[in-house]
């Protein structure tokens, strides 16, 4: 097995192999995976027809993804096992991560054992760009708020844009620190923090796609997104100057309104946080998106 460490001119040999099944989870994207380089060692291989993606990091070893491919080859998932088990002290901590539903019968006939993690949701483009009808009236008033009471640019994301936008992510960042101290909910404000100056950095090669919200010549809210697969659009980050009454919501729709091309929005998951899920539910999905992790039968070992 050649292993090969994640870097941008792997790009085009990941879209391939991502482009041979249709995925309706965030993760199952280039630039998603991408992201996590700060926080993880990544790295990759082909195996029997399948392209695997390692993470690790001082805990353990895991497969990010489902081996992709045409078909997963259960030669190479074993031999995915197996090599995570040569890093991991714990093989308990041996898995594969963001497992669609579709694959799960398949893995347990291979005699492996799927637990159900957080759900993505899915919502319809067009609602998010019309929010008409009494579900979305909150957010419409606040969205023609905005509009109403501030002078404002609405453009694309250039370079000239990226310290502003990490200024405003940190000041956005202690504000919800301080209405939330939940500790999992702080640890994820902080890695996506790190990862959002990892995108910021690599943004031209990744092919995001970012607008911004100047009031004033300021940087007042900025949105990144990147295509899922033909049909579905993932929203990655939506930061705004708590302080402007409606900039979320207004930069939220018009986003989505230039997004024409695409039927869905998948706007991620909670991580299992209730404020999180609030706010995802706010805008009336149409489904959420299953999600399973893929370990070992307990006591197999």
């Amino acid at each position: 097995m050649r292993l090969n460490k994640l870097s941008l001119k792997d790009k085009d040999i990941f879209n391939k192999y991502l482009g041979l099944q249709r995925h309706e989870l965030s993760a199952y994207a280039f630039e998603n995976i991408f992201l996590w380089k700060p926080h993880f060692e990544i790295k990759w291989a082909e195996m029997d027809g399948n392209l695997c993606v390692f993470f690790r990091d001082k805990i353990a070893c895991f497969l990010y993804l489902s081996p992709l491919g045409n078909k997963r080859s259960p030669e190479a998932v074993s031999e995915a096992f197996k090599f995570m088990d040569s890093l991991n002290k714990n093989k308990d901590f041996s898995r594969i991560e963001n497992v669609e539903e579709a694959e799960v019968d398949s893995y347990g006939v291979l005699g492996y054992e799927c637990e159900e993690k957080y759900r993505d949701y899915l919502c319809k483009r067009s609602d998010l760009a019309r929010l008409s009808g009494d579900g979305f009236k909150h957010k419409r008033a606040c969205a023609n708020f905005f509009i109403k009471h501030y002078k404002f640019e609405y453009s694309k994301f250039s370079p000239k844009h990226k310290e502003p936008c990490l200024k405003l992510f940190k000041s956005w960042m202690l504000e919800r620190k301080e209405k939330n101290p939940d500790e999992l909910y702080q640890a994820m404000l902080e890695d996506n923090q790190v990862c959002l100056n990892n995108l910021l950095d690599n943004y031209r090669d990744l092919g995001c796609v970012g607008r911004v919200i100047e009031v004033d010549g300021q940087v007042s809210a900025f949105t990144f997104g990147y295509p899922l697969s033909q049909d579905i659009f993932c929203i990655l980050y939506e930061v705004t100057d708590l302080s402007m009454k409606g900039a979320a919501q207004f930069i939220f729709r018009e986003f989505c309104r230039e997004l024409s091309g695409y039927t869905y929005i998948n706007i991620m998951d909670d991580s299992g946080l209730e404020n999180l899920k609030r706010v995802k539910l706010s805008y009336k999905p149409i489904r959420t998106i299953p999600n399973y992790v893929v370990t070992r039968i307990k006591g197999s070992l």
